[in-house]
């Protein structure tokens, strides 16, 4: 009876086990590293101390070469690898080694990635689980031990124990799938070597309610660079999430209309930078997405002024786009055919839409800046987060938006097909409501 009590307490208390585990996926970050569009994986950290599997993606016209990987940490052994990047897009992968739990940093050349090792930390519950279960098991053969030495009135009182642990084991069983799970550190708390070995602990929790960042950009040569400082105390922003696979999502316009959707690479605390090169004069206008640990997702505008030559042409990809536009206020369906079902996971997501508008006369005095997803589908067979090296979505690639104002909007639909980012412009005119006057 016990057995049974057993198998059917463990199915239901399997839930508590995934609390150590959340910090144990792989890190998809992209890293728009000098002219290098890349994608750099972080995968699970198996054991500690052992191996963490690193796979660089390049995209089409990444130039090769070789990137350096250095993991380090405070009062840690730092190891290093070289990754040489070929001239054929794709994954390319080294090795480097951790030798504890707790904060660590992915330098790749001069840009660095934090990311958590996590250590495996059974929940207050799970240990009250299988401690019950066990203190059972040994009431119940002191029991036994007694009763055959005949002495049945003192076994009468480790019976009573087994009972006692066992409704203990139970309570703590049935009642884990709805005890919230911990805040993982490095998503909701200060991740530090502590609060890694034991998350439970209170002292670590942050302040849910951080302030806003301020956004200072700057030109350093052909580099744009994001200073992010605290909006109360003034000092740099080094708490970034990854957010949809990346720290920073940047968007530039140029005053004659282009995109670049890039990913600004962490150099310091609080400093980003990505490449400019080749851009044209002007103001550009600037919208950085970040995710603050405890403070959300927040959307931060500015411009920049460069001083460059004339307009690069844009490379221009091709889809067949129907768009079904609602008045403002309304939502809009926009979808894009790429002909074929070899589409690849870009940032996590089947596509991007950027919306900025409605467009006067410059971007920069475009009130409304959305970026819009297209979700990956489910695959029957394939769990969890594909990455890029898996060619079986589309053709089709649906968004809904609900544009907020009436006026003419850029919009841009980005893709990846064979390890090259496809960008799709459109301009879309959207109707004013009935009935409402528009100036």
């Amino acid at each position: 009876m016990l057995l049974l009590v057993l198998g059917a307490v463990f199915s239901v208390a399997a839930p508590a086990l995934a609390d150590g585990a959340q910090l144990g996926g792989d890190l998809h970050v992209a890293q728009s590293l000098g002219d290098r569009e890349l994608t750099v994986v972080i995968r699970r950290a198996a054991e500690v101390p052992g191996p963490v599997h690193v796979d660089v993606v390049t995209h089409a016209g990444t130039p090769p070469g070789e990137l350096t990987l250095t993991a380090r940490a405070a009062g840690a052994r730092t190891s290093t690898t070289k990754v040489v990047l070929g001239a054929t897009p794709g994954f390319h992968s080294g090795v480097v080694h951790v030798d504890r739990p707790g904060p660590w940093e992915l330098a790749v050349d001069e840009a660095s990635i934090p990311f958590v090792v996590p250590a495996i930390v059974p929940s207050p519950w799970e240990n009250a689980t299988y401690g019950g279960f066990i203190a059972a098991g040994v009431f119940l053969f002191a029991a036994l031990v007694l009763a055959v030495l005949g002495m049945p009135g003192l076994a009468l009182v480790p019976t009573g124990g087994v009972v006692a642990s066992v409704a203990v084991a139970v309570t703590a069983a049935l009642l884990a799938p709805s005890i919230p799970p911990v805040p993982a550190p490095g998503t909701q708390l200060d991740p530090t070597y502590e609060s890694v070995l034991d998350p439970y602990q209170r002292t670590s929790i942050v302040d849910f309610s951080r302030p806003p960042v301020n956004l200072v950009p700057r030109m350093d040569g052909s580099d744009l660079v994001l200073d992010l400082t605290d909006g109360s105390s003034g000092r740099p922003v080094d708490d970034l999430l990854v957010h949809d696979n990346a720290f920073i999502h940047l968007v530039v316009v140029s005053p004659a209309g282009n995109l670049r959707h890039l990913h600004p690479v962490r150099t310091g605390p609080g400093e980003y930078r990505a490449r400019l090169s080749g851009a044209e004069q002007g103001t550009h206008a600037l919208a950085a997405e970040i995710a603050r640990r405890g403070g959300g997702v927040q959307l931060l505008r500015s411009s920049i002024d460069v001083t460059g030559g004339a307009p690069a042409p844009s490379a221009d990809g091709k889809a067949d786009v129907a768009m079904d536009i609602r008045e403002a206020g309304r939502p809009s369906t926009i979808t894009a055919r790429f002909g074929e079902s070899d589409l690849q996971p870009w940032l996590g997501m089947l596509g991007h839409m950027i919306v900025v508008g409605p467009v006067t006369d410059s971007p920069v005095k475009a009130p409304i800046w959305a970026h819009v997803h297209s979700m990956i589908p489910p695959v029957p067979g394939m769990p969890g987060q594909p990455d890029e090296s898996v060619a079986a979505y589309g053709p089709d690639v649906p968004f809904t938006y609900s544009f907020p104002l009436p006026g003419r909007y850029l919009v841009w639909i980005q893709v990846e097909r064979d390890y090259s980012i496809v960008t799709v412009p459109k301009v879309v005119d959207v109707p004013a409501a009935k009935g409402v006057a528009t100036k």
